[in-house]
């Protein structure tokens, strides 16, 4: 089960934290990442971690959002800084049960999802 939490309304130029409990998914043997998908909008990609610890973010987000995971916890988190009204969407945690390529994460290549958690900059 996948939940995320820490959606919510902050301005452009604030920063933003999500978090997702992935309970039950392994960091070894899962590849977790983060989408968006904007009204109107296909979902996308944002961030990922391999199952080597490997984490890569998307070339529209990198430098600005940054992806982590807590191994004890079983946690996944998403920084976002420098928030712009186009990041807004609703943002989804994902699992892969197996390795994912981080450069080009594809909706279908996941099979486990959260409810999502709405980010909205105003």
């Amino acid at each position: 089960q996948l939940v995320e939490s820490g959606g919510k309304t902050v301005q452009t130029g604030g920063s933003l934290r999500l978090s997702c409990q992935a309970s039950g998914y392994h960091h070894s043997a899962y590849c977790l990442a983060w989408f968006r998908q904007a009204p109107g909008k296909a979902r996308e990609g944002v961030a990922g971690i391999g199952t080597n610890g490997v984490a890569a973010a998307a070339d529209s987000v990198k430098g600005q959002f940054t992806i982590s995971q807590d191994n004890v916890n079983n946690m996944l988190y998403l920084q976002m800084n420098s928030l712009k009204p186009e990041d807004t969407a609703m943002y989804y945690c994902a699992a892969r049960g197996s390795n994912c390529n981080l450069q080009g994460l594809r909706e279908a290549d996941f099979g486990t999802w959260g409810q999502g958690t709405q980010v909205t900059v105003s």
